[in-house]
């Protein structure tokens, strides 16, 4: 079996603790794969109540504090999300990582910069309260759908698209990275994958892992792809969807599947 060795992989909103969470489609997709930098871009968790934790979800938490061990020589980095607010000394000592609020790298001689993207939902920032509960009772709602969680996962991209998050977020993050502080900014929180490019500034959102889609972004000197994981029976490398793909004008990977002007919503210059 092929496990493909990647530089910087980066996921966000796994949601622990929620019913759409897909922990153990995540935590098989890190154990398929190799890598040297792991960036847990925010929302890790649904919120502060560990009570709604399964055993799924702390079978994630135990492998992402066995990639933190240092004879793994992998470095394992939590950016916070505004589900994890108040969760920063927990998980450092839950997890053995490190939390940042942003945190930046280089790479390819270019600077990278990963910021979970709430500092960009003006909705989000100016009503925290009203955020809280609708949060509170989406938790609910998903107790009471059916298995499949399919009304959840629907209200949630419904969401997304009332409150033109994506571009609200993708916005706030090339306007925040112009100044100088980097050539590529990297953002969740909105649940939907994104590309785009703006004034020289590369903007990526790395999606979610609580729908049907889960994606992923890897990040390497050839170059930065966002991908749609897929799980694999048998012995077929889960991460083999990344091939074939296809690089538009941009020279932005999009695998195969994954329209470009639905899911990612094109990539305007």
């Amino acid at each position: 079996m092929q496990r493909y060795c990647f530089d910087t992989v980066i996921i966000s909103d796994l949601h622990l603790g929620s019913d759409v969470s897909r922990a153990g489609d995540a935590l098989a997709f890190l154990q398929s794969i190799y890598f040297k930098r792991l960036i847990l871009l925010g929302d890790i968790f649904a919120d502060l109540n560990f009570s709604r934790l399964t055993k799924e979800h702390w079978k994630f938490l135990g492998y992402i504090r066995k990639l933190s061990n240092p004879r793994h020589e992998i470095e394992v980095v939590w950016v916070e999300g505004n589900h994890d607010h108040g969760l920063t000394e927990v998980m450092s000592h839950l997890v053995g990582v490190p939390v940042y609020q942003e945190y930046s790298w280089l790479c390819a001689g270019k600077r990278h910069l990963a910021i979970h993207g709430h500092q960009f939902d003006s909705f989000g920032m100016r009503n925290a309260f009203l955020s809280k509960v609708g949060q509170l009772i989406f938790l609910q709602l998903q107790k009471l759908d059916s298995k499949s969680k399919r009304f959840a996962r629907y209200l949630d991209r419904l969401n997304t698209r009332w409150l033109r998050l994506s571009e609200q977020v993708a916005h706030g993050a090339l306007s925040y990275a112009k100044p100088g502080k980097a050539e590529r900014i990297f953002c969740g929180h909105t649940h939907a994958p994104l590309a785009r490019v703006r004034d020289g500034v590369e903007y990526y959102n790395s999606g979610a892992w609580v729908d049907q889609r889960c994606t992923y972004i890897t990040v390497g000197p050839e170059g930065v792809a966002i991908h749609e994981y897929t799980a694999q029976t048998h012995d077929r490398d889960s991460s083999q969807e990344r091939i074939p793909a296809f690089t538009d004008a941009a020279g932005i990977a999009v695998p195969a599947g994954l329209p470009a002007d639905e899911v990612y919503e094109g990539v305007s210059g």
